[in-house]
């Protein structure tokens, strides 16, 4: 008999720009359910980005840091006679921005001295400029697939 299959919620776009992207940030920020907080966060965020970037459209900053950081591929553990090989596997559209905004969360996380809106707005405006550590993780993660590529033939 065949799992009932996951329905996934519609997610409601952010009340300012229309953007169910920055929605989706909204939740990669939010910590024990506070919600509102994350809302604050991201919108203290466009708002610095908007500064530093001298007027420039935020969203259009954000949009190019998304697509800077989405992983074109990936390495997924596979079990093959006994062994565990690194198969590199191409990334699903979902996945790719969900990857990239949580390397750019956590790279602003992991900085320290500043408050998070601060940090966030940083890390998005180097990743827009093809910099920064969620560029870094893309660059590891695309070297880890192309050092792997002889075990490409194990794809399921």
């Amino acid at each position: 008999m065949r799992r009932k299959l996951n329905l996934k919620r519609e997610l409601k776009p952010d009340v300012t720009y229309q953007s169910l992207k920055l929605a989706k940030l909204t939740n990669y920020i939010m910590e024990s359910g506070k919600k509102n907080i994350a809302r604050k966060i991201v919108a203290d965020c466009m708002l610095a980005i908007k500064e530093q970037t001298k007027n420039e459209n935020p969203l259009e900053v954000f949009e190019a840091a998304l697509k800077n950081t989405a992983p074109a591929m990936e390495v997924r553990s596979r079990r093959v006679g006994g062994a565990n090989y690194q198969v590199p596997r191409e990334v699903r559209p979902e996945r790719k921005s969900s990857l990239s905004m949580k390397w750019i969360v956590e790279a602003a996380r992991g900085k320290k001295g500043k408050p998070i809106h601060l940090k966030l707005a940083d890390e998005i405006i180097a990743a827009s400029k093809n910099e920064g550590e969620a560029v870094k993780k893309r660059e590891n993660v695309h070297k880890m697939a192309e050092a792997n590529k002889a075990f490409a033939h194990f794809a399921w």
